[in-house]
């Protein structure tokens, strides 16, 4: 199977080629690395530990597990690789001095992938929410590696995308050493899919165990002083947003919220990030772009595009009113716990299967304000605006699924030092293994 695998892969890229050549921005940067030539790794004798991390939102949520990863196995390198171009860049920004290498994580094809690994030579891979690449976990396996997945996550949709391959998936997963589930649900579907049940465990989400970091802080202060943000007109956020969720944000922003309030539009790609100020500039409203140098009209705009990479965490604290996008169209919805661990009141659409369970245990305990699937006759803006206006209108509410929300992401902490544990047992298993060889 891992040769027809190899195969459709192979096809898929070569029709792929035009795509890398016209996106040469989003591309270029990693295509060669991806490929497998990677700067040389100069060795010193400790083991390495690698983590992978796919874009900005993984690479964010490791945070807390980097920090723990230096701080409990110092005889250990780490080194962290990523997908994106985002996620490269904020990993090169926030794990600056604390990995020993960041790169691009190599294509799925065979010589690409024992490049990596003969450049690296981990003893133990992380992989950050259910990564699974095929033939990376069947090479990483037969050079030696030790490889667990953490923080894992595995929605419906991906649960019945990967179920058409089972017996393959079986297989592959047949390598994983053991696997880190945020909830029950994901280690359900896990073990459903194939992987023996011993290796699998729940750990909870990293992300309820993040915190502002000092260099976070100082760009919240510098945010705030730029674009003068304060409670005589109060900033939305609508974070993550896809296309056209930012008409529909628009659309909303209307009536009294508008003049009572300011609103801030972090679209999740950066590739859109033009297409955005263009809807924005077109509207009947004052804006500016945080990449635009800093003038006078930063401080009075109504509209506030942060096109930048890595900053939504930081400009959160300056919100009174998240909405979390992705989730008013089919996309299956962001995470909404970056704005939940600053105690916002936060809004989201009606499609967060993506992150179902979360979201469900928000709902529960009166965390979140979701909007229902628009009805014939309703639009997507006309709910949302309805549900800026009760926040609005209704200052207690704010606090209470703001504190509401800071209470859950308390009481949910705990997952790093869990991760760390199992990763502790899969070191040590290692080193009693040498010791009676």
């Amino acid at each position: 199977m891992l040769f027809f695998y190899s195969l459709i892969l192979a096809f898929g890229f070569l029709l792929m080629l035009p795509l890398f050549l016209l996106r040469r921005e989003k591309y270029a940067s990693g295509f060669q690395q991806r490929l497998g030539n990677y700067p040389e790794f100069n060795h010193d004798g400790r083991e390495v530990i690698w983590l992978h991390c796919v874009s900005v939102g993984e690479t964010n949520a490791a945070r807390p597990l980097v920090d723990q990863l230096l701080e409990n196995f110092p005889d250990h390198r780490l080194v962290i690789s990523t997908t994106t171009k985002t996620g490269q860049e904020l990993a090169k920004k926030i794990f600056a001095g604390k990995a020993d290498a960041i790169f691009y994580f190599p294509f799925d094809f065979k010589i690409s992938v024992r490049r990596a690994l003969a450049n690296y030579k981990p003893s133990l891979i992380l992989l950050m929410e259910t990564e699974i690449w095929p033939r990376f976990i069947r090479e990483a396996k037969l050079s030696g590696a030790k490889i667990a997945i953490v923080n894992g996550r595995l929605s419906q949709r991906s649960f019945d995308r990967y179920s058409r391959v089972s017996p393959f998936v079986k297989n592959v997963l047949a390598d994983i050493g053991v696997a880190l589930m945020q909830g029950e649900a994901d280690a359900k579907r896990m073990i459903d899919l194939g992987i023996d049940a011993s290796k699998v465990a729940v750990t909870g989400n990293l992300k309820f165990d993040q915190s502002l970091a000092e260099v976070d802080a100082e760009l919240t202060d510098r945010l705030r002083s730029r674009f003068c943000v304060g409670p005589e007109r109060p900033l939305i956020i609508a974070a993550s947003t896809h296309e056209p969720e930012e008409q529909y944000v628009l659309d909303a922003f209307e009536g009294e919220i508008r003049n009572a309030c300011r609103l801030m539009i972090v679209p999740r790609h950066p590739e859109r990030f033009d297409a955005v100020a263009k809807l924005l500039r077109n509207s009947d409203l004052s804006f500016v772009r945080r990449s635009s140098p800093p003038s006078n009209d930063d401080k009075t705009a109504d509209l506030i595009l942060l096109d930048t990479i890595g900053e939504l965490r930081a400009a959160i604290p300056l919100a009174e009113i998240v909405f979390v996008g992705g989730s008013l169209i089919p996309h299956g919805g962001q995470s909404i716990l970056e704005p939940a661990a600053e105690g916002k009141a936060i809004i989201t659409g009606p499609y967060t299967e993506n992150f179902d369970t979360v979201v469900k245990a928000f709902l529960e305990h009166g965390a979140i304000s979701q909007m229902p699937v628009p009805t014939e006759g309703t639009r997507e803006s006309d709910i949302l605006h309805e549900a800026f206006a009760e926040l609005f209108d209704y200052p207690n509410k704010r606090v209470e699924l703001g504190r509401n929300a800071l209470e859950l992401m308390r009481l949910g902490r705990g997952a790093t030092q869990l991760t760390v544990e199992r990763i502790r047992g899969m070191i040590l298993s290692d080193n009693l293994k040498t010791e009676n060889f």
